[in-house]
């Protein structure tokens, strides 16, 4: 059960992240996501088989969840900055879970708070659980999409605010990009994994 509830919260939470890409795309002018029916929170319209659904479930049997959803697409020649325009498209998908971390974080304030005896703890554990895993895989969304490596969104944010010469390394460094992200997860996620507890404890307001 713990195991579907983590990919079910993944799926949702990466959808999340790439409709607000795309509204951040249509509120600056690029209409693209919107005109290809992707500014919706259905989750047909975003699944990837392969990412949203056979990666999570193995990795979850593996203790932890990762996956990722159908990007959003937007057309940066429809925006009046391209590069504040791709700024803030970036920004918008880590944003998101940052929020939905923040508030589902504040929740879980409220119900630790709410602990007096045995009795409530028991009827509130549950939820807690629930509320948790939201608020972990949110901060891990998060943390994960805002390391500066193509494709990540971390990558767009440092060359949106890098000089126009470093166009030509944006290019080579993206043509590697499939092999980035096998060294993150492999490699270098395990330097950041720490950091999660650290953020969740900021927002929970209790360690894990």
């Amino acid at each position: 059960m713990l195991t579907i509830l983590s990919v079910v919260i993944l799926i949702f939470s990466v959808i999340l992240h790439e409709v607000s890409h795309g509204f951040m795309a249509d509120w600056l002018g690029d209409p693209t996501a919107r005109l290809q029916g992707r500014l919706t929170l259905n989750p047909l319209k975003h699944i990837d088989p392969v990412g949203s659904i056979l990666v999570p479930l193995i990795t979850s049997l593996a203790g932890f969840t990762f996956g990722w959803a159908k990007p959003v697409p937007y057309n940066p020649y429809n925006l009046k900055n391209v590069r504040k325009g791709e700024f803030l498209i970036a920004a918008a998908g880590p944003g998101s879970n940052i929020l939905i971390a923040l508030i589902f974080g504040t929740m879980l304030r409220f119900a630790a708070s709410s602990v007096h005896d045995a009795a409530s703890a028991a009827t509130l554990a549950p939820f807690a659980t629930i509320i948790t895993y939201i608020v972990v895989i949110n901060i891990v969304l998060a943390v994960f999409n805002l390391i500066p490596l193509p494709p990540l969104d971390g990558s767009k944010l440092l060359f949106s605010m890098l000089p126009a010469q470093y166009g030509r390394v944006r290019m080579v460094l993206e043509a590697y990009a499939p092999i980035f992200v096998l060294v993150v997860v492999f490699f270098l996620w395990q330097i950041l994994a720490p950091v999660i507890p650290w953020i969740f404890r900021i927002f929970a307001g209790f360690s894990l």
